[in-house]
């Protein structure tokens, strides 16, 4: 029965939006680490994409909300924990997709032989892109701009294992 308990959870943590990209989930972001319920308990280990996000109480608060209106769930625990830390890396193919559909470049595609980045416009998807602004909206994202389209755009930092 946990185990049926445990996929009910992580089914509903899909619903459960990043506030500042509504259109990604923290299952999509990579952010859920473990789940563990126990007899009406459950517990969450979620990673913060960064330290010091300033939207992790909305998201610890939006976690719980969702978790406790499950029947047979009594109470719900969410702790952020720092490790292993989030890496982009961590960010599903849907995840990649609802960036793209917002309008933010998700992090973008290392090239080992090269040493070089390649991000691609979520626009028009062209790879002709130059960073304008590493310092984007918040401190997961940065600005970049579209030589083929014409448009500014923002695009999640590679935050990698790789650096």
């Amino acid at each position: 029965m946990d185990q049926d308990i445990i996929k009910k959870i992580k089914s509903v943590l899909e619903t459960v939006k990043d506030p500042e990209i509504p259109s990604v989930s923290v299952m999509d972001l990579g952010m859920i680490e473990t789940i563990h319920y126990e007899s009406g308990k459950a517990a969450v280990k979620a990673l913060p994409t960064f330290m010091g996000c300033p939207a992790l109480e909305i998201i610890k608060k939006n976690i719980v909300s969702a978790i406790i209106a499950l029947e047979d769930v009594q109470s719900v625990q969410v702790d952020f924990i720092y490790s292993p830390p989030w890496t982009s890396d961590r960010i599903t193919d849907e995840g990649r997709e609802r960036l793209k559909e917002f309008g933010i470049a998700p992090p973008p595609v290392f090239f080992e032989e090269t040493g070089m980045w390649k991000v691609d416009c979520p626009y028009c998807g062209s790879g002709y892109t130059a960073l304008e602004n590493i310092f984007g909206p918040t401190a997961c994202r940065s600005i970049l701009y579209c030589k083929s389209c014409k448009n500014p755009f923002e695009a999640m930092k590679p935050i990698s294992t790789l650096m």
